[in-house]
């Protein structure tokens, strides 16, 4: 009876959480250009200088953004291994990466909120290739204004933000696009 009980709560969290989520991606897409485009979230904009964050990777080594400047163009990820759009969008992602992996081009994969454990498993489970980093307290997703996820930010080599997209989107040409002009630069 427990096991019901504990089982029928996490869907409702579930659901809840989903809903939340939806509501979040619909408040912000309504700023942006289309949907999913935004042109600012919280204190970031498109054309200012991306803030910079250092963090664990899964091996326990920092990572910063500012390691990248002027090496290479980063897309970063804000996610979570329960969030269902998520999942829907690592696939696209890592086909970019194998699409530019030889090229000047970084995917900096930011988990919310979980273990390394947990992302671990998950990233070894799926055999995705880019770089997983933990913001286990939410702080970079914060500096950022992330308020739902998924959440992509499109940095350039300057470390200018270029691109801002809140939810999942499978029309993944006009970010592989401005991926492709930001490598050529």
């Amino acid at each position: 009876m427990t096991r019901r009980i504990i089982s029928i709560l996490a869907l409702a969290l579930f659901a809840a959480a989903t809903v939340w989520i939806n509501y979040e991606v619909k408040v912000n897409v309504q700023q942006g250009r289309r949907p999913g485009m935004v042109q600012e979230m919280g204190n970031v904009k498109l054309g200012q200088v991306a803030p910079d964050f250092s963090t664990l990777d899964l091996s326990n080594r920092t990572v910063s953004l500012a390691d990248y400047r002027g090496q290479k163009v980063v897309l970063l990820d804000f996610w979570a291994t329960w969030c269902g759009p998520c999942r829907m969008e690592m696939v696209d992602l890592q086909t970019l990466l194998d699409k530019f992996k030889d090229k000047n081009f970084e995917i900096l994969s930011l988990d919310q909120g979980e273990t390394s454990d947990q992302v671990s498993q998950f990233i070894s489970r799926k055999k995705y290739g880019f770089h997983a980093l933990l913001d286990s307290e939410g702080a970079i997703g914060a500096k950022y204004g992330v308020r739902a996820i998924p959440t992509l930010v499109l940095v350039d080599t300057n470390g200018v933000i270029e691109w801002l997209q809140v939810g999942y989107s499978s029309n993944g040409n006009e970010l592989e696009q401005k991926i492709q002009n930001l490598i050529r630069k």
